[in-house]
């Protein structure tokens, strides 16, 4: 399927002055990105391979028989949020699982990282619908763009393990490598309900890491509780490139997760055809909604007109097509509806598009077959 992902501009890549032969991104925001349609192989489709964590850094693995972990993110679901104690019911449900992976290999979750538990939700077309902010585990968006999460070398892994990161885990980055650890710092990403924005991640044997692999200082603390010298995470930003492959799984629910690699593989959150015909239509029903709750219908008696201006692409998934009838029909009969029940509906229908996941960070362990 094609969709679009935003990668770092060249314009703002200079030379990295503290590692030699490197590049560094000198900005993270997204305006400064350079957005590019790719092709994403959906690992739904039974005709491709998935090709795995120890070859291409991730890997979809069977979370269905887990039912405490399950349990705990139906009451996820149910709240809308993580609360204290359903972090803890996660954290216990994970805690020394051991999973199977494709190539014949387990893998076990030997420790899950303290902080880094975020709940996310994103609207249509990345629509920011986190209106109260970053709180803690919650009010995280997706990811703008693409990006890996944590260098090896830098902050904070050297100051929390005295430089020994390198040696203790598998990794492959543009300066170094361990391919012979059977430790790994992985992410774990498992998806409450994902009709748009789905994580993408790339096979990073597909990429060109002296090239088009990036430094950057993510400054975390406005979300994470970090020492005076480890306020700024050392992560990774990518350019864009032709021969780069990416992979995603439109098919995906809680009964499933990514395993991927903490250490620098790539990924983003992906926009598929459709979205910004979603992303107006949620703002067209959220502007009515909210007219109708400070008192007034008007604008809500006016959006039919707007909504037969908007039309799905032929390519949409048929999660998004159907999203798009019963939000566009909500729309047209906008006019004549009674306003408390149709605000109900339109609630459920914007609620309905809106990606939410579930990611913690771990140290696991490959058992061998």
């Amino acid at each position: 399927m094609q969709a679009t992902l935003t990668f770092t501009s060249p314009d703002v890549v200079i030379p990295d002055d503290e590692r030699p032969g490197l590049l560094r991104s000198t900005s993270g925001n997204p305006e400064h990105g350079d957005v590019r349609e790719c092709t994403l192989r959906d690992l739904s489709d039974p005709g491709i391979d998935e090709p795995g964590l120890e070859e291409a850094g991730f890997e979809t693995v069977d979370m269905s028989g887990n039912h405490a972990l399950q349990a705990a993110l139906s009451q996820v679901r149910q709240a809308d949020e993580l609360t204290d104690e359903t972090i803890a019911s996660i954290r216990s449900s994970l805690d020394g699982v051991i999973v199977r992976l494709q190539s014949g290999a387990s893998l076990r979750f030997d420790y899950l990282v303290d902080d880094g538990m975020f709940h996310r939700r994103s609207g249509p077309n990345g629509l920011d619908v986190n209106p109260g902010g970053m709180d803690g585990a919650n009010g995280h968006g997706g990811a703008e763009m693409v990006h890996g999460d944590q260098d090896v070398y830098g902050t904070p892994l050297h100051q929390l393990m005295s430089g020994a990161a390198p040696e203790s885990f598998r990794h492959v980055t543009p300066d170094g490598r361990n391919e012979d650890a059977s430790t790994f710092l992985l992410n774990f990403w498992i998806p409450l309900h994902a009709p748009v924005q789905p994580l993408a991640l790339m096979d990073r044997r597909t990429l060109d890491a002296s090239r088009h692999q990036l430094r950057y200082g993510l400054p975390v603390d406005g979300f994470l509780e970090r020492d005076e010298d480890a306020k700024v995470n050392d992560i990774w930003k990518f350019l864009y490139d032709d021969g780069q492959e990416w992979y995603v799984r439109s098919d995906m629910g809680p009964d499933n997760a990514y395993v991927f690699d903490t250490l620098g593989l790539a990924h983003g959150a992906a926009a598929l055809a459709g979205e910004e015909a979603l992303e107006e239509l949620y703002i067209l029903l959220h502007g009515a909604c909210e007219s109708h709750n400070q008192g007034t219908t008007d604008a809500m008696r006016a959006v039919g007109i707007e909504a037969l201006l908007l039309q799905p692409p032929a390519d949409a998934t048929p999660t998004i097509r159907a999203a798009w009838q019963t939000m566009s029909q909500l729309l047209e009969t906008a006019a004549t509806a009674d306003p408390d029940e149709w605000c109900h509906a339109a609630e459920a229908a914007m609620s309905a598009t809106i990606r939410r996941s579930i990611e913690l960070r771990m140290v696991a362990s490959l058992l061998p077959a």
